[in-house]
């Protein structure tokens, strides 16, 4: 199975510094900002919109992590989702903007288990969406605020993220 290569690591780099100019410029700075990376290269990719916004702002946003793995519509075996939040951040999410981060947007299923998991346990002033791609098919009415690039593709593709720090190379290949 052949596999084209669609972002290099200089391309996503440069997508990465693009979206979080357009993050910040969304949120008219970087006040009451938090970013949200979904598990697991969701969060590796807002550690590093985080580290380029410091670099543009000077100043460090709140990033944490969200599991969405017991609000997934498609798993059967879910535990109690009401018991413990699935988001670790220090910050208060309420009253504030957060931008939920993902590698691949496809289906939407992902980040609506995302929302339910934020909405279960607090009143953000406003939830926005970023990834690194855009593959299309959805499902639900979902669409990212911040695309680093779409790709059409076919639903026997596989659109694959290799990030350095899950991956040991950084890349974004259909297969």
């Amino acid at each position: 199975m052949s596999e084209r290569v669609i972002l290099d690591e200089a391309a996503i780099n440069r997508t990465v510094t693009r979206i979080a100019h357009e993050i910040l410029e969304y949120n008219k700075g970087s006040e009451h900002l938090i970013l949200l990376g979904i598990k697991t290269r969701g969060e590796f990719l807002a550690r590093r919109i985080q580290d380029k916004i410091k670099g543009i702002e000077g100043k460090v946003i709140p990033t944490g992590t969200i599991d969405v793995t017991n609000f997934r519509d498609d798993i059967e075996s879910r535990t109690n989702k009401h018991l413990s939040k699935s988001f670790e951040i220090e910050e208060d999410l309420n009253d504030k903007v957060v931008i939920i981060i993902d590698d691949v947007l496809y289906t939407g299923r992902t980040v609506r288990a995302s929302l339910d998991a934020i909405l279960l346990h607090t009143r953000p002033t406003k939830i926005g969406l970023a990834t690194l791609v855009d593959r299309g098919h959805r499902e639900l009415p979902i669409r990212a605020d911040f695309v680093g690039k779409n790709i059409p593709t076919a639903q026997d593709e596989s659109v694959e993220v290799y990030l350095e720090e899950v991956d040991q190379k950084n890349g974004v290949v259909i297969i």
